[in-house]
């Protein structure tokens, strides 16, 4: 499977090395289901979505909503498991990431995410 790296442009920060997206309906409805964590630096994408839940979940995410240009559009740290988030307006899709990753990295709504090729591709 692709793998993609999302930078914040405004800063530069890498947001996420390591993005994949879940783009079968298989992959869509298993989601993080039944894994016990969410490495920092890992990100699953959920395009044409704007709603997420984490019934069934193990352990709490940051999820971020973005639009059909990549900006973001709603921010939801520490989603504890059992969790659902209403549709969100003007999302176009939904970025699941480690509990905490919003508290380290500054982002904001508003601000541009830029989804590039993985560095582990380019290399190759």
């Amino acid at each position: 499977a692709e793998t993609f790296q999302l930078i914040v442009e405004r800063t530069q920060v890498p947001l996420a090395l390591s993005v994949r997206m879940a783009l079968d309906p298989l992959s869509r409805v298993k989601g993080l289901l039944g894994k016990d964590r969410l490495p920092e630096g890992e990100a699953l994408v959920f395009p044409g979505c704007h709603s997420i839940h984490t019934v069934g979940m193990r352990f709490p995410i940051d999820a971020i909503f973005v639009d059909k240009h990549w900006q973001v559009v709603a921010l939801r740290p520490r989603l504890g498991p059992g969790r659902l988030v209403f549709p969100v307006w003007g999302a176009w899709g939904g970025v699941e990431m480690a509990s905490g990753t919003l508290e380290r990295i500054p982002l904001q709504v508003g601000d541009q995410l830029n989804l590039l090729p993985s560095l582990e591709l380019a290399e190759k």
